[in-house]
């Protein structure tokens, strides 16, 4: 398995406070707000449930779930959203279940979101996470409704908005060195190598959920965030002025 570690910031000649913030964010709320993953009613009150996004209600009732692989039953007690629901498309970007899934989001963001926050800037950096992040949760909200997987189960994670940092750095980078772990070593590959491997495996992970496997891990979100990422960044470049 590919898993980077780090990348060329050469060139970079802006201080990225903005990748700082979202992962000082991500952390303070997995700490203090989600009790390390143990308040479920906070996690569960702001995280993204496809239910209440296509009817725009909020749900506040205990579902029982049943795994599509293991066949177990499960409760989720939805609580009451404090914030219109629309707004949990980004609350959620904010949350994660568990260290692991905080630390891999947050050092894939400490890698390549400083680049792209230095070649577009502070503000326009920002908007494209967010907008980005939007677009990764409604792609997993309708392939969800789209494919009749259970509507009430909550989506979180700051991986959407991650993956459309992860297209734009593909095309604005494609031939930036990244150093990875593969398998026992440490090498060095291209953004085209090392960011091609991880979107064909959420390709074909997720041709798993089309199948009914989809195993915990919204691999809508991360494929509509890559392609909104690869194909709005250009839209967020500053334009050079005019020569005269």
């Amino acid at each position: 398995m590919l898993f980077p570690i780090g990348d060329d910031n050469s060139d970079r000649t802006r201080t990225p406070y903005i990748t700082y913030v979202l992962i000082a964010i991500n952390v303070l709320v997995f700490i203090f707000f989600q009790g390390m993953g143990n308040d479920l009613s906070f996690t569960y009150a702001f995280a993204t449930v496809p239910q209440e996004i296509v009817t725009g209600n909020d749900i506040a009732t205990t579902q029982v779930i049943t795994d599509p692989i293991s066949g177990n039953r499960f409760e989720v007690p939805l609580q009451p959203t404090p914030v219109p629901v629309l707004l949990t498309l980004i609350t959620s970007m904010f949350m994660h279940g568990g260290f692991a899934h905080l630390l891999g989001n947050m050092m894939y963001l400490w890698i390549f979101g400083d680049n792209i926050e230095n070649s577009i800037g502070h503000k326009r950096y920002l908007l494209f996470y967010l907008v980005t992040g939007i677009i990764a949760s409604l792609c997993h909200v309708y392939s969800t409704k789209f494919l009749g997987h259970n509507m009430f189960i909550p989506s979180l994670g700051a991986s959407g908005a991650i993956s459309g940092v992860l297209g734009g750095y593909l095309l604005l980078f494609p031939r930036r060195r990244v150093r990875v772990i593969l398998i026992r070593f440490v090498t060095n590959v291209s953004a085209l190598v090392a960011i091609g491997i991880w979107i064909v495996f959420q390709i074909i992970s997720g041709m798993g959920v089309l199948g009914g496997e989809a195993g915990g891990v919204a691999y809508a979100a991360h494929i509509g965030g890559f392609f909104a990422g690869l194909l709005l960044i250009k839209l967020f470049v500053p334009r050079l002025p005019a020569r005269q």
